[in-house]
């Protein structure tokens, strides 16, 4: 049996070799003009199927010519990576940002992949990227080369100039609708991955960096990770001047500290990748009068054990004005801004509108088997039949023709009992996208809240997002990534393709963003003083 099992483990093992071997092969493999056109028809054929309001931004005449012209300029075999950079641009002709084109890249074995962890961090994680005026900075240096300062141009990558990159992954991707305030957001974040899909992962890149009109080269090798590990005892530091003083804990103390970790976690949304809290809320005057909730995406974590402890705080402290935090926000779960929404209105509302899909059986496209182990994918195969019959009775033709999925948001819901009354701010910017937008849609539509900062980078009016399968295309084996839902706010407003523009307009610096100064913050702050009698009888 022994042998049986060890023999079984090393025929995985060489399949799965073998595997990645094969895959990696088709890296360089040149593809026929026939056989790429043939791709581009099989993809608008499934856009045509899946997608709800595929002409929302684009007619159809224009957006068949888009693809017709698209094929002319296959005149020659190429790899699928080159045909990924001509089809790119034309899907997002449709001008939906959930919707994105994906390459295909190198793999790597498990063994491979272990050996680059040990390895440690790679060039491009060692800073952190933000894009001001079309050009790209270092805004964090975690590298080991302390000669590199915050706020230092990036000018160009292994002779790559930085300017024509950004220019070039710009037409990889897209906003929702027509605005232009999303692009910087997702090039700073996305650059090192747009770089090393097209160039591969490296160990070292040469970055050449400009600051005071010089130009310094500098390589920038993978650096080892601090190996060393925290021991982890029973002693917890307090903060007094003196030695350090210890307090030996019992194993009641300690299995009580774990506990409340675990339940924090588990509220807040840990994110184990950035070692920080998904939602926070804090108080920013010595007598709790003024709230910030700031919430870095709507997914993660126990959100009803958040908003229902957080606003019990709220009403505890008798706080007067709460500042909502949406900024660099990509969305998320559409229960959970529902959810928010029921704490901050005023009265009984619906929250978004049915979703439109292409027809009964479109969301039966979705990704129902996606993730999770295979026992997960068992247990959920039990369950698809229930799921099927569940879905498809669901959706429902309307009298103009269309098909909705009735969601629970569509319908009525009253606000919460403790629900706040007092003054609103929501900061945004062109960070904030998807499920913030449809939030911030409905509280700036019920004239709920100040909005402060920048226009958002999705759209007023909603997204198409929801259940989003990824379409595999058969001759280069890229994959494009469909939204089946279109999820609207029940407030609508009459500029379409726009996102949420704000009542008071400011746009941070470079030199904010290296000094900590936070200017939406600021002018909410003074117009709180400015306004705190009003405020006051406001909530009284």
């Amino acid at each position: 049996m022994k042998k049986y099992l060890l023999a079984s483990c090393f025929a995985l093992l060489l399949s799965s070799c073998s595997s990645v071997e094969k895959h990696n092969k088709q890296l360089t493999e040149l593809k026929s003009e026939k056989a790429l056109k043939k791709d581009v028809d099989f993809a608008y054929k499934k856009l045509k199927k899946m997608h709800p309001n595929l002409y929302w931004y684009i007619s159809k005449e224009k957006l068949d010519y888009k693809f017709d012209s698209l094929k002319t300029t296959i005149t020659k075999p190429m790899t699928s990576f080159a045909f990924y950079k001509k089809i790119a641009p034309v899907v997002n002709e449709v001008r939906q940002g959930h919707m994105m084109v994906y390459p295909v890249t190198k793999r790597w074995t498990k063994k491979e992949t272990k050996e680059l962890i040990k390895k440690g961090t790679g060039p491009f994680s060692q800073f952190e990227f933000q894009v001001f005026n079309d050009k790209l900075y270092v805004t964090k240096n975690k590298s080991g080369d302390k000669s590199i300062i915050a706020g230092s141009e990036v000018v160009a990558i292994d002779g790559n100039n930085t300017t024509d990159l950004l220019k070039d992954y710009k037409n990889l991707f897209t906003s929702d609708g027509f605005n232009q305030t999303y692009y910087k957001y997702k090039l700073g974040k996305g650059f090192s991955g747009f770089y090393s899909n097209e160039h591969g992962v490296k160990d070292s890149l040469l970055y050449n960096f400009k600051r005071n009109d010089s130009i310094k080269p500098v390589w920038i090798k993978r650096k080892a990770n601090d190996t060393a590990k925290v021991a982890v005892n029973d002693t917890v530091k307090t903060e007094v001047k003196n030695p350090v003083e210890k307090i030996i804990l019992t194993k009641a103390q300690k299995k009580a500290l774990r506990k409340e970790e675990h339940r924090k976690k588990s509220v807040f949304g840990y994110n184990e990748e950035t070692k920080t809290y998904n939602r926070n809320l804090r108080f920013i005057e010595a007598d709790s009068s003024v709230a910030v909730m700031k919430i870095n995406a709507f997914a993660i974590g126990n959100h009803y054990s958040f908003y229902k402890e957080s606003f019990e705080r709220i009403k505890k402290n008798d706080t007067k004005t709460l500042i909502i935090d949406l900024r660099d926000n990509p969305g998320g779960r559409l229960r959970e801004i529902a959810e928010l929404y029921s704490y901050l209105t005023d009265t009984t509302a619906v929250f978004s509108d049915k979703s439109e899909v292409v027809s009964k059986t479109s969301l039966l496209k979705g990704d129902y088997f996606k993730g999770g182990s295979i026992a997960t994918k068992v247990v959920k195969g039990i369950f698809y039949p229930l799921y099927v019959g569940y879905t498809f009775f669901k959706v429902h033709k309307e009298e103009n023709g269309k098909y909705y999925y009735a969601t629970s948001e569509s319908k009525p819901q009253e606000k919460k009992p403790n629900a706040f009354k007092g003054k609103v701010y929501v900061l945004i910017n062109g960070g904030s996208f998807s499920a913030s937008c449809i939030l911030s849609s409905n509280l700036q539509g019920s004239k709920r809240a100040t909005f402060v900062g920048e226009e958002t980078g999705g759209t007023f009016n909603g997204t198409v997002a929801g259940r989003m399968p990824l379409i595999k295309l058969p001759e280069s084996n890229l994959h494009i990534r469909v939204g089946l839902m279109l999820i609207a706010p029940h407030h609508k407003t009459a500029t379409e393709g726009r996102g949420i523009f704000p009542d008071v307009a400011i746009l941070p610096t470079l030199e904010d963003k290296l000094n900590n100064i936070d200017p939406e913050i600021n002018w909410v702050m003074e117009d709180i003083k400015k306004n705190a009698p009003e405020q006051t009888a406001s909530n009284n």
